[in-house]
């Protein structure tokens, strides 16, 4: 009974896995034509399948299968590829923990076989989400928060065509519910781009959007918390306006810190001025992207990248810019001859 039992789980979760691998494979195919990726969901499935024994397949019992009448809302929603996919891997990563976990009470070769698959997997996310998040972080030197605007999305449309890599929505008293919709809006934009998309403050904002991260201010959630709740993949920020913040965003796992204000903000009242000072030391001593804010401006710019700032954060520069497609032309272009 003990070994049908085994057979049982194996069997459910060697579909389960297939069937989302089929799924990715199906993206791959004829949404992004990526034939190496194809050629590895094919090749995937074909190892799972060899391992998908005839005792498995009889063990099968769905009539008397609890599992089988179970189901959550969410599964009747996706709101763009991107969310489509994620789910599909997380459900594939899950099925094969759960045969490395399994296995190894019966048949212990599958069990390292599934331990290896997960990586590939890992691989296959990252291909399937728009590269290594990370990756795009450390290239992305131009950062765009926005503040509440009647043509917020026209604004940011001009600057992501013009190249702007980095975004961040922010808007501390919207209802949550038309949060969500411009965010589900965003993040449709954003990927259309390849730019990543970042939610201000709200770890289930950003969940529930398909955002690539969420940043966090020094009274906001700790970053503990909100890594525990968004998982290893997505990234973290966090503001920081003295050294030793810097420092502890670094113990504790941040993926970028903001730097400033450098000037003082009305985003940011009651707030002091860092300067240059902080500036500077962020740049010798924080190994993470930093992001100077706070005022920054095309006036201001210059002084600034010869200060050793490398990357900037900007709102009204470009949110109240007259034209926010040549602002942020003129923005990427001096942060690169500076880089």
């Amino acid at each position: 009974m003990e070994q049908r039992t085994f057979l049982k789980i194996l069997d459910a979760n060697l579909d389960r896995a297939r069937e989302g691998l089929r799924v990715v494979e199906e993206w791959f195919r004829f949404g992004t034509g990526q034939a190496a990726q194809v050629a590895e969901c094919k090749a995937l499935r074909q190892q799972l399948a060899h391992f998908h024994t005839e005792a498995m397949r009889s063990a099968r019992d769905t009539p008397h299968d609890p599992g089988t009448a179970l189901d959550h809302p969410d599964e009747q929603r996706r709101t763009h590829p991107l969310d489509l996919l994620r789910v599909n891997l997380a459900r594939i990563q899950e099925a094969l923990r759960v045969i490395e976990e399994y296995a190894k009470l019966v048949e212990p070769a599958l069990a390292e076989a599934a331990k290896q698959w997960r990586y590939r997997v890992y691989a296959l996310e990252s291909a399937a989400t728009g590269s290594d998040l990370r990756q795009k972080l450390q290239k992305a030197r131009l950062y765009l928060v926005t503040s509440p605007h009647p043509d917020l999305l026209g604004i940011v449309g001009a600057a992501l065509k013009a190249g702007l890599p980095l975004v961040q929505l922010r808007d501390k008293d919207a209802p949550t519910r038309p949060l969500l919709d411009l965010a589900l809006r965003l993040r449709d934009l954003t990927s259309r781009y390849g730019a990543l998309f970042i939610i201000n403050d709200r770890v289930d904002l950003a969940l529930a959007a398909g955002a690539d991260g969420v940043h966090l201010g020094q009274s906001d959630l700790p970053l503990a918390a909100a890594r525990a709740l968004v998982g290893p993949r997505l990234l973290i920020g966090q503001s920081t306006h003295a050294p030793e913040e810097a420092e502890r965003a670094v113990v504790e796992g941040a993926d970028y810190i903001g730097v400033g204000p450098v000037w003082a903000t009305p985003t940011k009242q009651g707030r002091s001025a860092v300067g240059f000072e902080y500036v500077r030391y962020c740049r010798g001593h924080i190994p993470l992207p930093g992001y100077a804010i706070g005022g920054v401006d095309e006036t201001n710019l210059l002084s600034l990248l010869a200060a050793g700032a490398d990357r900037v954060a900007v709102v009204r520069a470009i949110m109240a810019a007259e034209d926010p497609a040549r602002t942020t032309a003129y923005f990427l272009e001096k942060l690169d001859s500076g880089s």
